[in-house]
């Protein structure tokens, strides 16, 4: 695992961008893993910014990240108390012909999957009203949740990224595409189906070179697993010396693997189970296999005295790990499952040593 470290951001994009342009094969991708605080908002933004120096003003990179969001604002000053609408910020570059490109039909593709509910862009005012239909009758003018609104948000990136990709003549400047962080205020179930629908987008094109930076195990774990091309690394910060600290994590990423555990233990500790957490563990009991030179994960399931083979569990994990990650018709897991799931869990933890410290109360077994 190579580490390097870098003085400031700006250091720190000349090598991912050196990274990309490098690269010879299709679908050029950077993969970031990183916590919060550790400044990966600043460093899209500088990533963004290094392509204007070079390119003497002229942007080359559409980006994703917390001040995309803030391009929507919601016009809460209202007679009544009626007709809520979200403003767009029409002076953007980010929303260049979009009349004429059929935005709303292109939204909706997306959008569909996620919500239920509908909309309508107001062109000349540069604004967006919502509608959801509540028992046969169509509430208009409604204000979504700010998880719906994220999540239209998404939707309307996924459709320039769309153009983009296309070589829509509105988008031909995009050179780079740069998300962080995609799914915030979003649950579970809507994390894995963003993540998902991402991962197929991307790998259905070869016109941008992307960086996708997350501190979201879930999200980050799904990408992994589909885009096995990208490039992947930790990135962190040395609070001592402010350097960035890059980590190269090759094909056994250790921050991935123990971020992911954090995750399935702080689902099995709140009893929030879904099936597609089997997919999460499978992936984890696969790793350490390979690691410990076993040819199936079953090796690394605990064998008891009633199921010396391990039979019953790798039976267990294998048909419910099956499936592409319950994207559409997510499925909470039964009681008995989610017995069976902390139970594996739990002797994995307990035969293989973790950092107590990263998890906080112990799992109990069931």
């Amino acid at each position: 695992m190579s580490v390097r470290t870098y003085q400031s951001l700006r250091r720190l994009v000349t090598r991912l961008r050196d990274d990309l342009n490098n690269s010879t094969g299709p679908n050029d991708l950077i993969l970031l893993y990183a916590y919060n605080r550790t400044g990966k908002t600043r460093l899209s933004m500088e990533f963004k910014d290094t392509g204007k120096r070079k390119n003497n003003g002229n942007a080359d990179t559409l980006y994703f990240n917390a001040f995309t969001e803030d391009l929507f604002t919601w016009d809460n000053d209202l007679e009544e108390d009626s007709e809520r609408t979200l403003k767009i910020n029409s002076s953007s570059r980010f929303f260049a012909g979009l009349q004429e490109l059929e935005m709303d039909t292109r939204i909706r593709s997306f959008l569909h999957r996620y919500g239920d509910f509908n909309f309508r862009i107001d062109y000349e005012n540069w604004t967006i009203s919502f509608s959801r239909e509540v028992q046969g009758e169509i509430m208009e003018g409604i204000k979504v949740s700010r998880g719906e609104e994220n999540i239209f948000v998404w939707c309307f990136f996924l459709a320039i990224v769309q153009l983009a990709v296309d070589e829509q003549e509105a988008y031909s400047w995009v050179k780079y595409i740069y998300i962080d962080d995609p799914i915030s205020s979003l649950d579970d179930n809507n994390v894995v189906a963003v993540a998902s629908d991402l991962a197929r987008l991307l790998k259905r094109q070869d016109k941008a070179k992307v960086v996708l930076s997350s501190h979201h195990a879930l999200f980050f774990n799904v990408m992994y697993n589909e885009l096995n091309t990208a490039n992947k690394y930790f990135l962190s910060k040395d609070q001592q010396t402010n350097k960035y600290v890059l980590r190269d994590t090759g094909s056994t990423p250790y921050f991935h693997h123990v971020a992911t555990l954090t995750e399935l233990h702080k689902a099995g500790q709140s009893g929030q189970l879904y099936t597609y957490h089997f997919n999460m563990l499978r992936n984890i009991l696969e790793k350490t296999a390979s690691f410990h030179g076993f040819k199936n994960f079953s090796s690394c399931i605990k064998q008891d005295n009633d199921d010396p083979e391990g039979i019953i569990h790798t039976r267990l994990v294998n048909l419910l790990s099956h499936g592409n990650y319950s994207l559409f018709e997510p499925q909470e897991m039964v009681e008995e499952n989610k017995a069976y799931f902390r139970k594996i869990l739990a002797d994995f933890m307990n035969r293989y040593a973790f950092n107590p410290e990263l998890f906080p109360q112990e799992l109990e077994e069931a």
